[in-house]
C-alpha cells in the first residue's frame, strides 16, 4: 500500500494530528515552539493511521550582507524508525524545498551531526562564515552553531564566506 503525503498549515492541524507529531518527534517544549506556525508535510500509512514522517518550514528572518531575508527554515524533519530507508524522509524534503523556492528568499536549517551529505547531495551549502543571533541584549556571536548550518540557494545571491545573523527565538537559536 503507498503511504499517503498531506502537507498544512499549522493551523489545519488537528489536536489528534499535533499530537502525532509530537509524539514522532519526541521534540522538548522550545523545539515544538519551533515547528508551529508553518507547513507541516507529513507521510501516513496507507490507512491514514499512523504518522511515518514529518517536516516543517516556518518563516524566519536572516541578516545577510546587510539584507534581512525571507528565510523557510526546515524544523523537525524525522522518520519513525520503523519506516527508515524507504525513501519517506526524502519525500518530505523535496516537498519542503518545492515551498522555499516558492515563497522564500533561501531556505536555512541546523544540521545535525552527520547529516551535512545528505543536505549537500540535494544543493544545500554548508554556511562557512561565521554566524551570530539577534538577542534582546543585541547582536551575539553564536560560534557554537557555526558549520552546522545550512543555506538552499534561492534568487539572492549570497557569500556562504561572510556572516549570518538569524533572528531570535528560545531556545536553540539555529
Amino acid at each position: 500500500m503507498t503511504p499517503h503525503v498531506r502537507t498544512a498549515h499549522t493551523a489545519e492541524l488537528s489536536t489528534p494530528t499535533l499530537r502525532a507529531i509530537r509524539g514522532l518527534l519526541g521534540l522538548a517544549e522550545h523545539d515544538w515552539d519551533h515547528t508551529l506556525g508553518g507547513l507541516h508535510t507529513m507521510v501516513w500509512d496507507s490507512d491514514g493511521d499512523r504518522l511515518i514522517a514529518h517536516g516543517a518550514v516556518v518563516q524566519r528572518r536572516l541578516i545577510h550582507a546587510g539584507r534581512a531575508l525571507r528565510t523557510g527554515y526546515v524544523e523537525a524533519l524525522g522518520v519513525h524508525p520503523d519506516h527508515r530507508g524507504r525513501g519517506h524522509g526524502r519525500t518530505v524534503t523535496g516537498v519542503l524545498e518545492r515551498v522555499i523556492a516558492a515563497a522564500y528568499d533561501l531556505g536555512a536549517l541546523s544540521a545535525r551531526p552527520g547529516t551535512a551529505p545528505y543536505w549537500q547531495d540535494r544543493g544545500w551549502q554548508q554556511w562557512q562564515g561565521r554566524t551570530w543571533a539577534l538577542t534582546p541584549m543585541g547582536i551575539a556571536r553564536t560560534e557554537e552553531w557555526d558549520g552546522t548550518v545550512h543555506i538552499l540557494p534561492g534568487p539572492v545571491p549570497l557569500e556562504v564566506t561572510g556572516e549570518l545573523v538569524c533572528d531570535w527565538r528560545d531556545g536553540d537559536i539555529w
